[in-house]
């Protein structure tokens, strides 16, 4: 199939979504598919080779932003345009979008879904008018339902069908304040039943995406996220810490902020420290960590130097991947107690193909995933259930290795990019009635 995937770059910050699409297009492409990837408002930062590279970037972040602000640039020159899409403006607004908040960008979210009626309308014209320069796609993806004010005219101008993948937007859209919140879902919905397949990443995700958008029954696809498993079946060093040769590490890895739970699982850390039964416990923490993340870091710091814990924990922010498998395969549990409703959460994926056991909250798609896998237990949500959850499998080796052995032959079955790039195929000949 002749295929074009459509993602946003998030600048110098990690993003899970992108890890997600340019995996997924280096598999596509290594089934000899003939896959596009055009990146949209900043680059990506990725761990992995760029399958973007050598391809244009449309809708400018700066662009898209003056777009936005003041109907004079929205007729300005194009040799204007050209010049604020410079990859050395682009890095510096990169900065910039690290500190970006939902109720800074409302306004600007809520143009971007209305498309060819939107103040971004110009950006469209130019993305169009690349493709057409192209071979015509059999399909179009878009990364995420944000994007979804781009179908109407994706569709009537390249004959084709187009696939909106969910990824977990309800909790960034819901943080935008009124009027602009009931705006945007009223938006969305209207825009999204445009698409021809809308594909979630869990059961979980698809129910609620459903209910929120209006959408019939069984209009959600669910398609498990996966990863690229090169490198993780390594001989781990928490094989040693499990039986005892080594002090056990207690890890973390996602975005370093309060929406991912960074502060719950430091709460457990310390209460796990403070009772005794595990004194030589070590806390890793690790992902993405950008400029609006580090007050929080530092009072997570603060934290454990006040319970006295502090040498027992260590930060591993912004990691390549070489480094990142390193930090996975020293582990001997793993945590990220997402306080919101996690769509999916990769990094659960990533630990259980380490073969590390992991401890959630039984909320959101954790129970699902953990179901699907058997690699690891539920708890209530709070940090107390969460820290005698992990001290359980601490204090049970055997059990704790088992479930990390389950965990990792379940992802390797189930949650690969290889198999994630058969279902998505899947779908896209389904939308292309194939």
């Amino acid at each position: 199939m002749t295929l074009v995937q459509i993602t946003p770059g998030a600048g110098g910050m990690y993003c899970g979504n992108c890890f997600r699409d340019n995996a997924l297009v280096a598999a596509l492409r290594g089934m000899s598919h003939d896959v596009l990837m055009i990146p949209l408002y900043l680059p990506m930062t990725l761990d992995e080779d760029d399958q973007s590279r050598g391809t244009p970037m449309f809708f400018s972040g700066v662009n898209v932003y003056l777009e936005q602000k003041t109907a004079f640039f929205r007729r300005a020159p194009a040799w204007l345009h050209g010049m604020l899409a410079s990859p050395v403006l682009l890095k510096w607004a990169a900065g910039k979008a690290a500190k970006t908040r939902p109720e800074d960008v409302a306004e600007l979210t809520l143009s971007m879904l209305r498309g060819e009626e939107g103040n971004q309308a110009r950006e469209l014209d130019g993305l169009i008018a690349f493709l057409k320069s192209q071979p015509r796609p059999d399909a179009i993806c878009l990364s995420n339902a944000m994007l979804a004010g781009l179908v109407r005219r994706l569709k009537s101008e390249l004959r084709c069908p187009v696939v909106v993948t969910l990824q977990g937007e309800d909790y960034f859209l819901d943080a935008m304040p009124e009027p602009h919140r009931t705006a945007v879902w009223r938006t969305l919905a209207e825009r999204a039943r445009e698409a021809d397949a809308l594909v979630a990443p869990s059961r979980y995700f698809a129910d609620r995406m459903t209910g929120r958008l209006g959408l019939p029954g069984g209009r959600v696809r669910v398609v498990h996220n996966g990863i690229n498993l090169d490198g993780y079946a390594m001989v781990r060093e928490s094989e040693a810490h499990v039986q005892g040769a080594g002090p056990p590490v207690l890890g973390f890895f996602a975005r370093m902020c309060r929406e991912k739970g960074l502060d719950v699982l430091v709460d457990a850390f310390i209460a796990i420290k403070q009772r005794g039964k595990v004194p030589n416990l070590r806390l890793h923490i690790g992902g993405g960590c950008g400029p609006g993340d580090e007050g929080f870091v530092q009072e997570q710091t603060a934290k454990l130097r006040a319970a006295g814990v502090l040498a027992d924990a260590e930060f591993f922010p912004n990691l390549d991947r070489e480094r990142k498998l390193d930090f996975f395969h020293a582990l001997s549990v793993f945590s990220v107690p997402a306080v919101y409703g996690e769509a999916f959460g990769l990094y659960l994926i990533e630990a259980m193909a380490a073969g590390v056991p992991v401890v959630q909250p039984r909320a959101a798609s954790f129970p699902e995933l953990i179901e699907a896998t058997g690699g690891g237990v539920v708890c209530d949500a709070n940090a107390s259930a969460l820290a005698s959850g992990i001290e359980s499998l601490l204090l049970d080796p055997a059990h704790a290795r088992a479930l990390g052995d389950k965990g990792r032959h379940a992802v390797y079955e189930k949650f690969s990019v290889g198999h994630l790039a058969r279902e998505m195929v899947k779908v896209f000949q389904d939308a292309a009635k194939f």
